[in-house]
């Protein structure tokens, strides 16, 4: 068996620095620490931290007032930041810079008398956050359908957005059909779909032709990693989304000469090795890492934790 390792792949910049801040949190002051939703979306990373004592939350009501709490990777709508405060709760903003972009962009246009068309998916905390940023002035669409049904009063001012972690295809359809019924529509002039994002992508799309089964490293509920699996499919490609190499199964291989592993944006890289571990040992593989594009982006740690120590 021949492996093709995806580079990029596994951790961007914005998991790193929400990660990197989380840990640095509990090194401060300790494990009894909260976050509101998931810090990233991944299985094996939010076990980890809830072994260290770490408490996911998903109602502020669940944390003790004067609290230490974490805002995910995903961002927060400002509605959650005032209540944080009126329980005065310590609060730690781990945000994706790229996210915040999409927020002030929002508010801005907001502000400019714009409806915003959200592209996104609905439910996902980074849409819950955006949305929340001007809920008077947006409306989510996911699919070119959505679009169809649309309707605004002439002379609207129309501008679009996007969550960041979306497919570049899908959300170009939807954009296309946007651009069709309203050619005066706004956007910014930097696209919303993260580098990250777009470069893994870029390389299961590059990497997929030569490989008989794809398995993409990332949780169901990872919107960036649902994409790989989904953009392997859609060359008629066996793809398979797992948490980790205990859900690899044999008949996947069965035929299999050439495997495609990658992982989304928000898997650890211990869980790539795992798997490779796994095949290497079963199969006898060899690993062969090609790199599509280089990736140098760092954000630095929240800067709340440059004074945060424990009381």
């Amino acid at each position: 068996m021949r492996i093709l390792l995806a580079n990029p792949r596994g951790f961007c910049a914005g998991v790193n620095m929400a990660i990197e801040a989380l840990d640095e949190t509990i090194r401060r002051c300790g494990s009894n620490i909260y976050v509101y939703h998931e810090i990233v979306h991944n299985k094996y990373v939010v076990d980890q931290f809830t072994r260290q004592g770490v408490k996911f939350v998903n109602q502020l009501e669940e944390v003790p007032r004067g609290s230490i709490l974490l805002y995910s990777a995903h961002g927060v709508a400002p509605q959650i930041r005032e209540f944080a405060k009126e329980r005065q709760l310590r609060t730690i903003d781990a945000t994706c810079p790229l996210v915040t972009k999409v927020h002030i962009e929002a508010i801005r246009y907001a502000q400019e008398g714009y409806k915003i068309v959200l592209i996104g998916h609905e439910g996902h905390d980074e849409v819950l956050g955006t949305m929340g940023e001007a809920p008077e002035n947006i409306i989510l669409v996911e699919t070119p359908e959505d679009v169809d049904q649309l309707e605004v009063p002439a002379g609207t001012k129309l501008a679009y957005l996007t969550q960041t972690t979306l497919s570049v295809e899908e959300a170009g359809r939807v954009i296309k059909r946007l651009r069709e019924r309203f050619p005066d529509i706004n956007s910014p002039p930097k696209e919303d779909i993260c580098y990250a994002t777009t470069n893994r992508q870029e390389a299961v799309s590059a990497l997929t032709p030569q490989a008989d089964v794809i398995i993409v490293l990332g949780s169901q509920n990872s919107s960036n990693s649902r994409r790989l699996a989904e953009i392997a499919a859609a060359h008629q490609k066996p793809a398979y989304l797992i948490d980790g190499a205990h859900e690899l199964r044999a008949e996947w291989f069965t035929n299999a000469n050439t495997v495609l592993v990658t992982a989304g944006a928000s898997a650890p890289e211990i869980v790539v090795q795992e798997c490779l571990d796994y095949l290497v040992q079963n199969y006898g593989a060899t690993v062969e890492t090609i790199t599509i594009r280089e990736e140098h982006v760092s954000f630095p740690i929240p800067r709340e934790l440059r004074t945060l120590q424990n009381t």
